[in-house]
């Protein structure tokens, strides 16, 4: 899972036309724990489709307060640099292929 922090999200998210599914979240958050092997799974099977990407808030202050979260995990959907969707919480896997699948 490529790793998004404050220096390189420029690089890899505002410069992307494609779907980056940007999960915000933190070392100690335990439903951050539990979706990550989802998000993971969901890795290989939009590869070339989507990138899925990982901001740990405490390594990345800037855009925790740039994208306003209050909560971990929040995942936000990017596309073309614009955001096109989020969920904040822990959702099912089912739930979250079908927000990729709507911005594909």
């Amino acid at each position: 899972m490529l790793d998004i922090d404050d220096g390189n999200y420029a690089q890899h998210v505002e410069n992307s036309n494609g779907l980056i599914v940007l999960d915000f979240g933190a070392d100690w958050c335990p439903p951050c724990k539990k979706l990550d092997p989802i998000l993971k799974e969901l890795e290989g099977v939009y590869q070339g489709r989507a990138v899925i990407a990982h901001c740990d808030v405490a390594k990345a202050p800037g855009l925790a307060k740039r994208f306003g979260i209050m909560s971990v995990p929040t995942v936000v959907f990017m596309k073309g640099g614009e955001k096109v969707d989020h969920f904040i919480g822990l959702q099912n896997r089912d739930r979250i292929v079908e927000m990729i699948d709507k911005h594909v």
